[in-house]
């Protein structure tokens, strides 16, 4: 968990946060022993079977190995990072899927005190109709930006409710196009 900000000038704090989920690194492992016994299967078969079943194994289980390794790498944790003028959501190691919502498109946040991945449909980037946009990454707190299109988003963070307290500082500050 990460709960910085920066004092420095009273425009430039930047409060950021973090949610991770270890059980993420237990599915990406399943990812990589499917590569493995389709790897194993491409050098160690005798082949003497035929080519086509053969290589639909290998090339089943190496795909289906890179689809659970980076579909799970990508929500091992989240990162939101709030600064002056737009809250950023990046997952996984390499921040993507990435969002940035400008302060001016954000109504107000609320807390979420138990996000769980089942209100979604499971971990990762979600969609749903009645409910909005979210980022859950595991089951617990989270922040509910408010949109001024009407649409909500979600992200699971640790510390949510400093998360909450520093959106609605920046909202309050004056930000143009923003509640009060």
């Amino acid at each position: 968990m990460r709960d910085h900000a920066r004092e420095d000038a009273p425009h430039a704090d930047v409060w950021t946060g973090r949610a991770t989920n270890r059980v993420q690194w237990l599915l990406a492992l399943v990812g990589a022993a499917c590569m493995a016994l389709g790897i194993e299967l491409a050098v160690d078969s005798a082949w003497t079977t035929g080519i086509a079943p053969l290589a639909m194994s290998v090339v089943g289980c190496i795909a289906a190995g890179l689809l659970v390794l980076f579909g799970t790498l990508a929500f091992v944790h989240v990162d939101l990072r709030l600064d002056k003028d737009s809250v950023e959501v990046r997952c996984g190691h390499i921040g993507v899927p990435r969002r940035r919502i400008p302060l001016t498109h954000v109504a107000g946040a609320d807390f979420a005190p138990n996000v769980t991945p089942r209100q979604w449909g499971g971990w990762g980037y979600r969609w749903r109709p009645e409910k909005g946009t979210a980022v859950v990454v595991r089951r617990g707190e989270g922040v509910v930006l408010r949109l001024w299109d009407g649409h909500s988003f979600t992200i699971t963070v640790d510390n949510a409710e400093a998360a909450v307290r520093a959106i609605r500082a920046r909202l309050r500050a004056g930000t143009p196009g923003t509640a009060h």
